[in-house]
């Protein structure tokens, strides 16, 4: 024994059957403490079926398959993890199975050439093909290791190649330009060919993913019936082994005309490889995505390829990708992490990549960590659960020569991701090299093609925020110090280049900044809508080109913190479960009451994901009646959705709770199931409607009054404007000095700040004292900057404004009246007389005030700096003095005019003089000047070309770089 686990010697003469049952019942007791299987006792545990009698789903099969093998030091086939029915079947395996070899015996691959990148004129994902097989056919794009000791190398043209066959053959079968052809297909070189072949071809793939288990072909080739009666697919091509099942779908789906595998295309295609094919324009469909999981109401994202080129292309500038990185993956190909960010993103950058089937992850976690090391990749994404389990699955003794000093950039992505897994991996694998600022949050969705945000450079900012008003309405305050259970959130970073997000209220309103909403973006990579669904297309597009995602989320300091799903998606071990199928199938069951099921996630912080749990009222009080009910909930969750629940709870009738009109409350289900307080005894129906209302009118109520209020502030504040408004001008146009003038704006600038509500704070006045002239520079936010500036600043600056505000005549003489400095930003010739005059009113001694971005936007971010500014002050001889903005955007945001209740802060930096006269003195003032802007502003940088991060490169390719300069 050690410590209350039994451990088994591997001995030559011990009885496997016995050492099998042990290890089944002691994992059968971990998964359900308390409690026990159906079948884990008696003589006919070997031939239990491992997920519907004994509850075994992925991660507890791979867990059984690590067991399994270092008990009797074997080596099992990955196949046999997803494929084993029953523990006899890993009985048989046992037999046959050898001693476990060494895990690092496979051979690094040479090493790639530098890679290069497809150029912009390349539109569609065969023309990237082409241009890679055209230059460099002999240069290798893939190197699948199915973990059965061997490798398969896949180059450019050898692809293309193939890819052309399958299309020939899919032609020659009348397949027309902008039909569907489904694609089931495990991980593998052939996936690649037929993927791009379809699109040769004019057709539109349909990704789906292959069964697990033979002897779940049937239930899962008519799970996903739905999928392709959807999408209208006239053709299906399969793995061999399930033909004889999948030809049966022509009687089910009309529309189906061709069921063939690889090899058939193949073989067909090498005869009329020959013959043309259709074009394939950029706006021309690339395939359609569907959420995985989703059967009941399948939605499938239409995505184009100038949708994916874009995604491709903006990822790569925020990421920086370099010539000589190197990808390698696990990740399933019906998914679109591996699918796009993996094996398209690779494809477009020329970057080499090393692919692993999905099972041989899950049954040794260590082999991602080996490929990583042994072919010094530097790429690497995967969900949060994968982190999880290497750091929990991973023996030290499996970690001997691994180097992992090459990993710059590891992308955690596709489900929740947990502040702790990003400690607990840093931590356990920071003396193999690992870098804690290499791992990255990352937020994206179909509808979006794959990725939306990035994060910055540097280790993940997970943010503490206040546990009690976030619950109550949303509001992300950072934790005090020393708060007991503070909510933390890790931060996905700021949105790709081109691509925006916003987060609105319940009104459809634009929030500020540490206020939770409904995340909804657009970007160029942003899908029209859902295949042959304009219902659901209608729920997702908003005005304004805006989507919605259907995740809540929060932003700070310019970065998205995602909190959770509008939508009750279940994310287990990377895949999304939707519970209304489940709960219909449930209700449906002799014992459970009909509508009176709810199935949710629950978190589970060791494993990284969420586990499944049902609900299930029943009127049933004798345990034999129970437990068999129990286990039809198993079975009837394991056909539906291919894995067990995590936990079945029979509860009394009235116990899951509903709305007034008889909708399941899932969240309150479990919050119940969370609190330990599902299934108590309920009170009378009337009290119980007096204690809903009870409990759900402060919250309503809070969020009326807080609209009422935003509401009537923003009607109070443009009111002011309206009182101020007059006043203003005529003093302003009527005072006969210029400095009178002047001080007189910056008091009512004052007076109207004050009777808005807003709070301004002003910091660093000190550095505008001393020798005058200088030019001061200030980021650009909102409206209201020049305004909050006039207030906060000495009255003797001139600010610098576009000349198309002298378009309305009221404004050309409110700020000629000020000595405000016009410039034209699109006449070169006026431009240049305009930037003459404030160069010679410096040297005469005014000083001037620059918006040295030039413009705002609506997102956040620090735009590059333009250089008239500072080619006046080098020119000039006169200091430059940085002044940051804050707040202001959450005021009053571009594209919007709803004023916000807030604080805004101005920040005086010191004053910076130029380093002599000229373009280069110009350009080295501009970039020290950003640079203490950006500091104090709290804004992401949005300068070299947006992107969201610039990580650096390992110090071995540094070290090579600067050699090679």
């Amino acid at each position: 024994m050690r410590g209350d686990r039994i451990v088994y010697l591997p001995e030559k003469d011990v009885n496997r059957e016995v050492v099998l049952l042990g290890i089944l019942r002691e994992l059968a007791a971990e998964l359900r403490p308390g409690g026990r299987p159906a079948r884990a006792r008696g003589d006919g545990l070997l031939d239990a079926a491992l997920e519907r009698d004994l509850g075994f789903g992925s991660l507890a099969r791979a867990e059984l398959f690590r067991r399994v093998e270092r008990t009797f030091g074997a080596r099992l086939p990955d196949g046999l993890l997803a494929g084993a029915e029953t523990p006899r079947d890993l009985l048989r395996a046992l037999a046959a199975a050898g001693s476990a070899p060494d895990p690092t015996a496979l051979a690094a691959a040479p090493p790639a050439e530098p890679a290069e990148a497809a150029p912009e004129s390349t539109r569609t994902l065969p023309e990237v093909l082409a241009w890679h097989a055209e230059r460099h056919p002999e240069r290798r794009h893939v190197l699948f290791e199915p973990g059965d000791g061997t490798s398969e190398e896949l180059t450019y043209g050898e692809l293309l190649r193939r890819a052309r066959a399958a299309a020939a053959a899919l032609r020659e079968q009348g397949l027309a330009p902008g039909e569907t052809v489904a694609l089931m297909l495990p991980t593998g070189l052939e996936y690649f060919a037929c993927f791009l072949g379809i699109q040769l071809a004019g057709g539109v793939p349909v990704p789906i993913y292959p069964p697990a288990r033979p002897s779940q072909l049937e239930d899962h080739l008519r799970r996903q019936a739905a999928i392709l009666r959807t999408a209208g697919c006239v053709a299906l091509v399969a793995a061999p082994e399930v033909m004889p099942l999948a030809r049966l779908l022509r009687a089910m789906l009309p529309a189906l005309r061709e069921v063939v595998t690889p090899d058939r295309l193949a073989a067909a295609g090498e005869a009329v490889a020959e013959a043309p094919l259709p074009p394939v324009a950029e706006g021309d469909v690339a395939f359609l995505q569907f959420t995985s999981g989703s059967t009941g109401d399948p939605k499938g994202v239409v995505l184009t390829h100038a949708n994916l080129l874009a995604n491709l292309r903006a990822i790569g500038q925020a990421i920086e990708l370099l010539p000589e990185d190197v990808v390698v993956s696990w990740l399933p190909l019906y998914h679109d992490m591996g699918l796009i960010g993996t094996w398209m993103g690779s494809l477009y950058y020329g970057l080499p990549l090393v692919l692993l089937p999905p099972t041989s992850f899950l049954a040794r976690p260590v082999r991602w960590l080996q490929a990583i090391s042994r072919h010094r990749a530097t790429l690497s994404a995967a969900p949060n659960f994968a982190y999880e389990l290497c750091v929990r699955k991973v023996d030290d003794g499996e970690l001997a020569g691994l180097d992992l000093t090459c990993w710059r950039l590891a992308l955690n992505g596709a489900e929740p991701v947990s502040p702790e897994t990003l400690r607990r991996f840093a931590e356990r694998f920071a003396p193999l090299g690992f870098r804690e600022t290499a791992m990255k949050a990352v937020y994206g969705l179909a509808e979006c093609s794959l990725a939306l945000c990035f994060p910055a450079a540097g280790a993940p900012r997970i943010d503490a925020v206040a546990r009690a008003p976030f619950a109550r309405d949303g509001r992300a305050l950072p934790a005090a110090a020393g708060e007991p259970r503070p909510l933390r959130f890790v931060s996905c970073g700021v949105p790709l280049p081109d691509h925006e997000v916003r987060i609105v209220g319940g009104d459809g309103r634009e929030l500020p900044e540490r206020r939770e909403g409904r995340l909804e973006f657009r970007a160029p990579s942003a899908t029209s809508g859902y295949f042959g669904n304009p219902a659901a297309t209608a729920r997702l597009v908003r005005g304004g080109g805006w989507l919605d995602s259907g995740d809540l989320a929060y932003v700070a300091g310019g970065e998205v913190f995602v909190t959770g799903r509008v939508k009750d998606v279940i994310l287990i071990a990377g895949r999304n479960l939707y519970p209304q199928e489940l709960e219909e199938a449930v209700g449906e069951l002799p014992g459970a009451r009909k509508g009176c099921v709810a199935a949710f996630g629950r978190p589970d912080p060791a494993a990284g994901t969420e586990q499944l749990v049902v609900v299930a009222e029943t009127r049933e009080s004798e345990e034999p009646a129970r437990e068999r009910l129990r286990e039809a909930i198993r079975r009837t969750t394991v056909d539906l959705l291919g894995t067990p629940p995590d936990d079945v709870v029979l509860a009394p009738p009235g116990t899951v709770p509903k709305t007034s009109s008889g909708k399941l409350r899932r969240a309150a289900a479990r919050e119940l199931y969370l609190r330990g307080r599902l299934g108590r005894r309920r009170a009378a129906p009337a009290v119980q409607l007096a204690q809903l209302a009870w409990s759900g009118a402060g919250p309503q109520l809070a969020r009326w009054r807080r609209r009422a209020g935003e509401s009537l502030y923003a009607a109070w504040a443009w009111l002011l404007f309206g009182l101020f408004a007059v006043p203003a001008f005529l003093g302003v146009c009527l005072l006969p000095r210029l400095s009178w003038r002047r001080r007189f704006a910056r008091r009512a600038g004052r007076l109207m700040a004050r009777l808005a509500g807003i709070r301004l704070a002003v910091r660093g006045l000190e550095h505008l004292d001393g020798a005058r002239p200088r030019v001061v520079v200030a980021n650009h936010q909102s409206y209201l900057d020049a305004y909050l500036l006039t207030a906060a600043l000495p009255p003797d600056l001139a600010f610098v404004a576009k000349r198309e505000l002298a378009g309305n005549p009221f404004a050309r003489v409110f700020l000629a009246r000020l000595g405000t400095f016009l410039v034209e930003r699109f006449d070169p010739q006026q431009g240049s007389e305009d930037a003459g005059r404030a160069l010679a009113a410096v040297r005469a001694g005014e000083s001037l005030l620059f918006f040295a971005e030039g413009t705002f936007g609506r997102a956040p971010g620090l735009l590059p700096f333009q250089l008239g500014a500072f080619v006046t002050a080098a020119e000039a001889g006169a200091p430059v003095v940085p002044v940051a903005v804050r707040g202001t955007r959450s005021l009053l945001r571009g594209e919007e005019w709803f004023p916000r209740r807030g604080a805004a802060e101005v920040i005086v930096r010191p004053p910076i003089a130029p380093a002599g006269a000229g373009w280069g003195a110009a350009l080295a003032l501009r970039d020290a000047v950003r640079a203490e802007v950006l500091a104090a502003c709290g804004e992401p940088d949005l300068a070299a070309g947006g992107k969201a991060f610039a990580p650096a490169p390992p110090p071995e390719r540094l070290t090579a770089r600067e050699a090679g300069r």
